[in-house]
């Protein structure tokens, strides 16, 4: 769910975001994650509670959000989550990065230079809270016989962003699934993925998904879809090889090539900010959702 919207009324962006979630219950998609970013040029909408209100109209499919974690105090994070577990009725996963570094570090009172460590240890703290524990810690972050409740209905996954050698083999270590490059085309995501798998048999540990965000577009024909994308490729973070875009039948043979490398599951956030055009989109995904099960 793209969370980023400049509108003129700040209920619009908002409305937007749940009709693209009812947009995409309809659609019979798999899964729900929403981002996180703080101090940002232009309006975002925050995680936590935009994640409750979708949830009153997802139902039971897996439901998630990312937690930039260096900028979060952990126990917050673990009474957030394990909150938002208990108003879901099926599986959550929360998604961890280390996140940008300045201006939002320092606006949000974090030295950039310890993100990694200020991650590695607020995993730690996350997890031993939401499984029930009573927890000290004097490192980065200093907390004293914390606990939480209520705790999580069942336990929530967690998913890990990185691309470097050194994020990878951190994903490798504490993630229970691996979030690859959502800009990197098909050679770098290959090389990525090798190396994870790699990594993951080192530690010993069994994934539960590979995942890549993509931004996506549906159109109804390819024609279609380009005069809508077309236009936009020469801004777009990433180029062209970071986007799906086509008629039903070309996405699903996109997704298809990224499942060839491995990849369980693709975030399709909407390419386009018109609201027409993204709920025509998602509407279409059904039909993508459809053909890539018969490959």
């Amino acid at each position: 769910m793209n969370s980023a919207y400049t509108v003129d009324n700040a209920r619009e962006g908002a409305r937007w975001m749940i009709e693209r979630a009812a947009a995409a219950r309809r659609a019979d998609l798999d899964s729900l994650f929403i981002g996180d970013d703080h101090v940002t040029s232009g309006p975002y909408y925050q995680n936590v509670p935009m994640l409750a209100r979708m949830l009153a109209d997802w139902g039971d499919r897996v439901a998630g959000a990312l937690f930039v974690l260096p900028l979060w105090n952990p126990v917050l994070v673990a009474e957030q989550v394990s909150t938002l577990a208990a108003i879901h009725e099926g599986r959550f996963i929360i998604q961890c990065a280390i996140g940008r570094g300045d201006p939002t570090s320092s606006a949000m009172g974090v030295n950039p230079k310890f993100r990694p460590s200020m991650l590695e240890e607020s995993l730690d703290i996350v997890q031993r809270l939401l499984r029930g524990e009573t927890v000290s810690s004097e490192g980065r972050f200093h907390i004293k016989n914390a606990h939480i409740a209520p705790l999580p209905p069942e336990p929530v996954e967690v998913w890990l962003s990185g691309t470097m050698s050194t994020s990878i083999d951190r994903v490798a270590r504490l993630g229970d699934g691996w979030l690859g490059d959502p800009w990197d085309g098909l050679d770098g995501l290959a090389a990525q993925a090798a190396e994870y798998n790699e990594k993951v048999q080192v530690y010993h540990r069994t994934p539960t998904a590979l995942a890549v965000r993509r931004n996506i577009f549906v159109g109804k024909t390819d024609e279609d879809a380009a005069r809508v994308v077309d236009p936009m490729l020469a801004g777009l973070r990433g180029g062209p090889t970071s986007i799906l875009y086509g008629s039903p039948e070309t996405v699903a043979r996109q997704i298809k090539s990224l499942a060839d490398l491995g990849f369980t599951d693709i975030i399709a956030r909407s390419l386009v900010n018109d609201q027409r055009q993204t709920l025509d989109s998602i509407e279409r995904m059904a039909e993508v959702r459809e053909r890539v099960r018969d490959f």
